[in-house]
């Protein structure tokens, strides 16, 4: 990313991951989820249609502005940590640099492949500023599941803004490329080889559809509603007594109660995680693996 230093995903990368961001888990934290371990396996496949290489690896929690903020505090919001966890990631293993000069025309925007063998995945199709990744992959999902092709989560780049798509990968034999809106005219932004330039959530069809939301008054509802004042009462004083030398808030530092899965009644929740840890795609041979295998330098597109 321009302005900062890249934060690029590989197999040392995501072997710190999880445990910069679980500094703060406790040696008490839940098991998986009893409704996910009780369920089936789901098949997610990646069918590579050529050799040009992009990994496709689990998400991990790691980044680099959360790494730059004080004592690394911003690892203690699981909430954040989960998210950044909840997918895979596409890989470039190309280094480019883009700058768009405010036009719609396609060849307004200006892409330059630095580093990685070719062809370049990344190119202009569309106008407007908008930069494609072409994914060398066709994806199957088990029957009523979508794909969420998003960009990264809680990764921010200046200058430039990841589109969301939702495909039905269930069925559809067409690819899918991940789009990029640059924001900045006459701003160079940059990715790095090894960074995520996608990230791949399944969804079941027709989910979201099930909810009926509904707005309730909390005053009709006695017992949540002194639940969440015990807790904005404990929040409140905490704050405080962090201002205190040698207070009990100052030597904890901030309340854990939610990383640990338990409330302020010190009740344990049914079911809590504290990350997530996904499977990497593996071969057909049944090899784990994060890469695709290696490319025959005489054949490449």
């Amino acid at each position: 990313m321009a302005g900062r230093k890249s934060n690029p995903v590989n197999k040392k990368e995501a072997a710190k991951g999880p445990a910069a961001e679980a500094s703060f888990a406790m040696a008490d934290a839940a098991p998986l989820p009893l409704a996910a371990s009780a369920m089936p396996s789901l098949s997610l496949e990646a069918y590579r249609l050529h050799p040009m290489g992009m990994p496709v690896v689990a998400g991990t929690g790691a980044r680099d502005w959360m790494d730059a903020t004080p004592n690394r505090f911003a690892y203690r919001c699981l909430p954040m940590l989960i998210a950044n966890q909840a997918g895979w990631y596409i890989l470039t293993e190309h280094a480019i640099s883009v700058t768009w000069d405010g036009s719609e025309r396609i060849d307004g925007l200006r892409i330059e492949c630095t580093a990685g063998p070719p062809p370049c995945p990344a190119i202009s199709s569309f106008g407007s500023g908008i930069l494609t990744w072409t994914v060398p992959y066709l994806f199957r999902t088990p029957p009523g599941y979508n794909l969420l092709v998003r960009g990264p989560a809680n990764w921010p780049k200046d200058g430039i803004a990841p589109l969301e798509g939702i495909v039905e990968t269930d069925w559809s034999e067409s690819t899918f490329t991940m789009n990029w809106k640059v924001t900045r005219p006459n701003h160079p932004v940059t990715f790095a080889q090894g960074e995520p330039v996608a990230m791949i959530v399944p969804q079941p069809r027709g989910e979201l559809e099930l909810f009926r939301p509904v707005l309730r008054d909390i005053a009709g509802h006695p017992e949540l509603r002194e639940a969440y004042e015990a807790w904005a009462e404990s929040r409140r004083q905490f704050n405080d007594d962090l201002h205190k030398t040698d207070s009990e808030a100052r030597k904890q530092g901030w309340q854990k109660h939610y990383a640990q899965g338990r409330t302020i009644a010190e009740k344990r929740a049914t079911e809590h995680q504290s990350k997530l840890v996904l499977q990497a795609f593996a071969q057909e041979s049944g090899v784990q693996t994060d890469h695709p295998p290696k490319r025959d330098p005489s054949k490449r597109m």
